[in-house]
């Protein structure tokens, strides 16, 4: 934090000079060393919050459910006990997500002639009825400046194939970059949304989409849905007629044998009948959002955010607790929170404002996040100075190697170099610990930069931190329990977020964004 001192200077002369009615004085209003609120973090109030939101009674906070309600109960009593308001106008902290269910489908789909039961060789996750004698294949289904696999093709009211992927030069660059490396139109968190999505605008009434490295990912997310008895969410405005279905490889060369090799796009005649049903239900579901405004720039924000939701009951009743995913960043958030009203209530509030936001639907799709950023942003997103987004920071990564004073950093460079080295320097003064990088990594297969809150922000060129501990054997499991938590990290990281947070809400210029999402 830069140095800022005002010195003061009060000479006042009597009509005798030689007299004062004012003696002469120089005030000095010392730099606020956060370190005092940093302190009102720690492990034993963690440690409360967390065995009570991570508990059975929680019922593992399955979005819409009794549990979840049981959640946000708790974080809006927390909030008002702290004399945070609400960030909405009307007093509300509860920001309302609409959503939907689909039914986990059933039934089949005939390709030239030959059926495939729904959860092998095809997926879909939402109603997909019709027979269709033509098939436009897209190859890779983009569009973007001069290229497109749309030229001369017809897709209104059709059924479309589309592969994963995108077109690559002789020379081994890629069309679109010019160079060797991908666009987004190969990202694996983002290429099946953007494709599909041209393809809808373009007219088509439903995709068959060939991706064979993310196959299994989806296949196990649908024998998660049926073996729970769950569905798919939705945000309700985003509900259509339209539809998408997965294929492997077994199914794609059904319909066209050389879909691998084979990057031009045509009509190809083909005999497709889908006989796939879901019913949608409505799920009642909000975020919670406080706001301590600022005292200098109260209509600059910092977002920091977390996720309140998990996964639930499992189909024998256990519940998944979510004590680290994300109960440990619910928590922290609300620890922070207290350290920034402590600051306000001695004078010493943050120049920007502080957007306390806990979002619901994350382990839905980031639902609750992408409603406040794309549908209903609460406080401008243009008026956004960044978001520091906190989702599993209370356990040890075993696959780590080293001193388990760390925290994984992901998408700290990716817009901002500015918030990047910001983040570096507040570490290196307050806080000390392991900054790792290893899943910022571009070519990472994980991809956990498309995998949290953040990236909605991130998306929309807000610069974003996402802190996290890594994945573990409780991950998604019932062992995820309050009693693994490792309290004096959670208490380390939560205070390295609230420096990083009083750095970039306190410093004179709002950090600047000189990279473009991806």
């Amino acid at each position: 934090m830069k140095k800022m001192i005002l010195v003061f200077l009060g000479l006042v002369s009597a009509c005798n000079s030689s007299q004062k009615t004012v003696s002469e004085t120089a005030a000095v209003k010392k730099e606020v060393n956060p370190l005092e609120y940093a302190e009102t973090i720690t492990q034993e109030e963690l440690k409360d919050h967390l065995y009570i939101y991570a508990s059975d009674e929680f019922e593992g906070r399955e979005t819409g459910a009794p549990g979840q309600k049981k959640a946000v109960e708790y974080l809006r009593k927390e909030y008002q006990e702290l004399g945070i308001p609400a960030a909405k106008s009307d007093g509300n902290y509860f920001q309302k997500v609409p959503l939907e269910i689909a039914s986990v489908p059933v039934g089949s789909i005939s390709l030239n002639g030959t059926s495939f039961d729904l959860g092998e060789d095809v997926i879909t996750f939402t109603t997909a009825m019709g027979n269709y004698s033509e098939v436009v294949y897209l190859g890779y289904g983009i569009e973007e400046g001069d290229y497109s696999d749309y030229t001369n093709l017809n897709v209104q009211g059709k059924l479309v194939l589309i592969k994963s992927g995108e077109p690559e030069n002789k020379d081994g660059t890629y069309t679109l970059t010019g160079t060797t490396e991908k666009s987004a139109w190969s990202n694996m968190s983002q290429a099946m949304e953007k494709k599909s999505k041209l393809a809808i605008e373009k007219g088509a009434q439903g995709i068959l989409y060939f991706d064979s490295e993310n196959y299994p990912r989806f296949k196990g997310y649908y024998e998660f849905m049926k073996n729970n008895k769950s569905g798919k969410m939705s945000l309700k405005q985003e509900a259509s007629d339209n539809f998408i279905v997965l294929l492997n490889e077994t199914a794609s060369k059904v319909l066209k044998k050389d879909i691998v090799e084979d990057n031009e796009p045509k009509a190809i005649n083909s005999e497709v009948d889908l006989k796939i049903s879901s019913g949608n239900g409505q799920v009642d579901s909000e975020n919670v959002v406080a706001l301590l405004r600022g005292t200098e720039k109260p209509d600059e924000y910092v977002v920091i955010s977390s996720h309140l939701d998990h996964i639930g009951v499992n189909a024998d009743g256990q519940i998944n607790n979510g004590a680290d995913d994300d109960g440990s960043g619910s928590v922290a958030l609300l620890e922070i929170a207290e350290a920034f009203k402590k600051a306000k209530e001695e004078g010493n509030g943050p120049k920007r404002s502080i957007v306390f936001l806990h979002v619901t639907g994350e382990e839905k799709g980031l639902l609750g996040s992408k409603y406040y950023t794309d549908y209903e942003p609460i406080l401008p997103l243009e008026n956004t100075v960044a978001n520091l987004n906190i989702d599993m920071i209370g356990r040890i990564d075993p696959k780590r190697e080293g001193d388990r004073n760390y925290i994984y950093l992901i998408g700290s460079d990716k817009l901002s170099t500015e918030l990047h080295n910001l983040s570096e320097e507040v570490n290196t003064k307050y806080s000390q610990i392991e900054l790792d990088y290893t899943y910022n990594d571009e070519n990472d297969p994980n991809r956990f930069y498309y995998r949290s809150d953040h990236y909605n922000f991130a998306k929309n060129n807000i610069p974003i931190i996402f802190y996290f501990n890594g994945t573990h054997a409780d991950y998604h499991r019932p062992g995820d329990t309050a009693d693994k938590i490792n309290y004096d990290l959670l208490e380390n990281r939560s205070r390295l977020i609230f420096h990083t947070a009083w750095e970039v809400a306190n410093r004179a210029n709002k950090v600047v964004v000189d990279k473009v999402s991806k």
